[in-house]
């Protein structure tokens, strides 16, 4: 199973990549202006649609809610290539795709390291989580991570920014597997 999800894992990400490199080559890397709680809130409003998608069982707007969950994974990867650029001291906002794809990757490399070591010790529970509760799950990350910058970044005993922006991209992969993305947007196009 575990080599399954591998497989799964590989499959969303590469849809997910494909998308956000093409936008980069659209809009440039616009996000860049973007500061960390204002990504943070672009997170939340997808969340929170899917949510309302959820619980009201219809929508008005077309996009189904797999399209809000790849933009919640290439929002999360945004976060975690702001931090990082921040960081390092990088100021320049338009960087080359071919930065971003390896700045991408990078992040997804070390996403996916602490999704396989997760896995490992949940044993694959999140295959028996309804996506509902996986929506649930990264809207209470999103409030936490909203604390976490609300205090500055400052933390007692909990975990940083950085992790819950990891964990919000894995269940949204998680659901992408689960609404069998990207071959159930190719059947529904």
């Amino acid at each position: 199973m575990i080599h399954q999800t591998a497989q799964e894992y590989q499959r969303v990400i590469s849809a997910c990549q494909e998308l956000f490199l093409k936008k980069t080559q659209d809009y440039g890397t616009a996000w860049r202006i973007l500061r960390l709680p204002s990504i943070t809130d672009q997170i939340f409003i997808k969340a929170q649609r899917i949510r309302s998608i959820q619980e009201k069982g219809t929508q008005k707007i077309q996009d189904d809610i797999t399209s809000e969950f790849v933009a919640i994974v290439n929002y999360c990867v945004i976060a975690l290539m702001q931090e990082q650029l921040l960081a390092q001291g990088v100021e320049e906002q338009a960087l080359p795709v071919e930065q971003v794809q390896a700045l991408y990757e990078d992040q997804i490399r070390k996403t996916r390291a602490l999704q396989e070591d997760k896995n490992h010790d949940y044993d694959e529970a999140w295959r028996s989580m309804r996506v509902e509760s996986m929506t649930d799950l990264i809207l209470m990350k999103i409030y936490r991570t909203k604390q976490i910058e609300d205090n500055a970044g400052q933390t007692l005993v909990s975990e940083g920014v950085e992790a819950n922006y990891r964990d919000m991209l894995n269940y949204a992969v998680f659901c992408l597997i689960k609404l069998n993305y990207p071959n159930h947007a190719a059947a529904s196009a």
